[in-house]
C-alpha cells in the first residue's frame, strides 16, 4: 500500500540573504542569512561555488530515515510516479528574500537542451505568500523588458556593469499577496528585497546572471553568472520582445480561479493548462475534512497555516505549518483534516505529460 511521504525541509545557500519569514512559517526565530529557499519536493541538488556546496543540498529527506525522495523514485519509479516516468519534472520552492536577488534569466527548454544538455529549463512561476518592508520599501519585482531594449543595448550595459541602467530596462511591479506571475524562459526578472514566494518551476538550477557582483557586494565568479557557456551565449538566452507595463501584466499575470468549493473545503487554481503543461499549482482551504483521491497522479503537498491531520489507511499524522509530503502516483485514497479552524495548503502537480 502506498501513502503520502512526509519530508523533511531541505535547505540551499544563495548568494542573497533572507529565511526569516520562512523561519516564522515553522514556528521558530530565525535570522536572515545565506540560506533563504526552501526546496520542496526536489530532486535537483543546488548549484553552488565549491566553497559554499554541500553533497545532496536540496534534495528532500524522508522523514522516516527512508534517504532521499530522489533515491525513493529510483527504487520504485512506476508506484511514485506513474508508468513511463523517471523524473517528477517539476521543483517547488518557498522563498523569502531580504535582499534584490541579481538580474536573471532562466533558459528554454530548447535553449537549456543545446547549451546545457539538460531536458529541462527553468521556466517557473511565482506566488506571492505576504512579504515585509525593507528599507521602508514595500516587496516588489523586476520583470521583463520595456519596449526599445535590444541585444546591442543590453550587451553594452552588461560590459560596463551599468545595474541602474539594466534595472531602468525592466519593469519594476509592486507585488500583493495572492497574485501570481509566470515567467517563461528567456524573460528578464529580479525578485525584490521583502518578498515571500512559492516559486514552482522546471526541475534545474540553472540561472544566468547579468550581475558580476552579489546583492552583499561579493564579486561572483564568472562561471556563477553564466553556467559555463560563455556570456555572449548567455546575452542570446534573453527574450528581447519587450512589452508595456499593461502588457506584460496582461500577459504573465494570472489571475486565481476557483474550480471547487463545498462545506468541507475551497480548490483555487493558481497556474493550470490553459497557462503551462509543464505544471499546475493550487490553493487549498480545508475547513473540515478534505478527501483527496490520486488517480494515478503524484503530487505535493504543503501546509502554509492552519494545523490538522494527514490521515491514510490506518496511519494519521499530525501536521502544522511546514508539513509537506509527496504523494505516490500510486497513493490510495487520503485524507486532510483541519483541526481549530480551517488549514491553507499548496498542491502542485508536475507534466501532463
Amino acid at each position: 500500500m502506498y501513502a503520502p511521504i512526509a519530508l523533511n525541509p531541505a535547505r540551499a545557500w544563495r548568494s542573497y540573504c533572507g529565511g526569516k519569514l520562512i523561519g516564522e512559517i515553522h514556528g521558530r526565530t530565525e535570522p536572515d542569512g545565506h540560506y533563504p529557499e526552501e526546496w520542496l519536493m526536489s530532486v535537483v541538488e543546488a548549484r553552488n561555488p565549491a566553497e559554499v556546496s554541500a553533497p545532496g543540498e536540496g534534495l528532500s529527506l524522508r522523514m522516516d530515515g527512508g534517504g532521499t525522495l530522489k533515491e525513493s523514485i529510483e527504487r520504485d519509479p512506476e508506484g511514485m510516479l506513474g508508468a513511463g516516468k523517471t523524473s517528477p519534472g517539476v521543483l517547488m520552492k518557498i522563498l523569502d528574500a531580504a535582499q534584490r536577488l541579481s538580474v536573471q534569466v532562466h533558459p528554454t527548454q530548447q535553449d537549456a537542451q543545446r547549451l546545457f544538455h539538460s531536458p529541462y529549463g527553468k521556466t517557473e512561476c511565482w506566488h506571492v505568500l505576504g512579504g515585509r518592508e525593507i528599507d521602508g520599501e514595500k516587496p516588489y519585482i523586476y520583470f521583463g523588458f520595456r519596449p526599445g531594449v535590444t541585444r546591442e543595448i543590453w550587451a553594452e550595459l552588461f560590459r560596463r556593469q551599468d545595474i541602474p541602467g539594466m534595472l531602468a530596462c525592466l519593469h519594476k511591479i509592486s507585488v500583493l499577496p495572492g497574485q501570481t506571475y509566470f515567467i517563461r524562459g528567456g524573460v528578464p526578472h529580479a525578485i525584490g528585497p521583502g518578498c515571500l514566494l512559492a516559486e514552482i518551476q522546471e526541475p534545474t538550477d540553472l540561472t544566468l546572471r547579468t550581475e558580476r557582483v552579489s546583492p552583499s557586494g561579493e564579486p561572483l565568479p564568472d562561471l556563477s553568472c553564466h553556467q559555463g557557456i560563455g556570456f555572449e551565449r548567455m546575452l542570446d538566452c534573453f527574450d528581447y520582445g519587450g512589452l508595456s507595463l499593461e502588457a506584460t501584466l496582461e500577459t504573465w499575470r494570472v489571475p486565481p480561479k476557483t474550480v471547487w468549493k463545498d462545506e468541507n473545503c475551497e480548490i483555487v487554481s493558481l497556474l493550470d493548462a490553459r497557462h503551462t503543461p509543464l505544471f499546475r499549482l493550487e490553493k487549498l482551504r480545508v475547513f473540515d475534512q478534505m478527501k483527496i483521491t490520486p488517480g494515478g497522479n503524484f503530487h505535493g503537498i504543503y501546509v502554509l497555516s492552519g494545523c490538522g491531520q494527514c490521515i491514510c489507511h490506518d496511519k494519521i499524522e499530525e501536521i502544522g505549518p511546514g508539513s509537506q509530503y509527496f504523494v505516490p502516483a500510486a497513493c490510495d485514497d487520503y485524507a486532510l483534516c483541519a483541526k481549530r479552524g480551517s488549514m491553507t495548503v499548496l498542491r502542485w502537480y508536475g507534466p501532463e505529460k
